[in-house]
């Protein structure tokens, strides 16, 4: 079983914590970097020699990295591939994620995976065995729903976004008509406290629009 690292920033990071602990058997550990950060960051190595983290934390399979920060992520894949991690996820989209062929070179340095998402929820199965074994869990929502006179009676998550709002929304859609079930799941997503951008085309739109396909693909099946 693959061991985690999840590097939170202010609340980045908590939620999926949780919710890997709560739904699968994963070991996970933790460092916190500061919620306020320089807009530009002018020596990144320096500046998280600063911060003495705990290097250790590096050394576990996979890492999931909430850094939010172009200037300090890629320093953060170096420390993961220098301390022996097989893979990285770095969520926030590209954006945040720094100069990506900066982060490909690191990365056949230390034979390491990468994935980059601005929503986990989108999360799957790539051919690298430690995110295929993470995303057997946690990722692109995969459910068997059971209904009874038009009703749904039980919705069961066999893979749900890392944040918990496919938990949350499998609660949620119990009592509710087959016919109202994918939208109202796109709703209850929504809802949630997720940490997606909202009022754009992606983040939590996208998110919502993945667990209603996952609502009408359970139906079919």
């Amino acid at each position: 079983m693959i061991t985690i690292s999840v590097i939170t920033r202010g609340k980045y990071g908590h939620r999926l914590i949780e919710n890997i602990k709560k739904n699968s058997n994963f070991k996970v550990s933790t460092i916190e970097i500061p919620d306020t950060l320089p807009d530009f960051i002018e020596a990144p190595g320096e500046f998280l020699e600063s911060l003495n983290l705990d290097k250790s934390i590096f050394s576990s399979d996979l890492i999931i990295a909430y850094i939010l920060h172009p200037d300090l992520t890629p320093e953060i894949v170096r420390l993961a591939g220098e301390n022996g991690a097989r893979a990285v996820i770095i969520a926030g989209g590209g954006a945040m994620a720094g100069g990506l062929s900066e982060l490909q070179k690191i990365c056949e340095k230390y034979n390491m995976h990468i994935e980059i998402h601005e929503i986990c929820c989108d999360l799957e199965q790539c051919g690298n065995e430690v995110v295929d074994e993470f995303a057997s869990c946690f990722g692109k929502p995969k459910l068997k729903i059971t209904a009874k006179a038009g009703l749904i009676t039980k919705v069961e998550v066999f893979r749900g976004a890392p944040c918990g709002s496919t938990w949350h929304m499998a609660k949620g859609l119990e009592g509710i008509s087959i016919q109202d079930a994918p939208a109202k799941a796109g709703l209850l997503v929504q809802q949630y406290p997720c940490r997606a951008l909202r009022g754009i085309k992606g983040g939590i739109h996208k998110a919502g629009e993945l667990h209603k396909k996952a609502v009408e693909m359970a139906f079919e099946e």
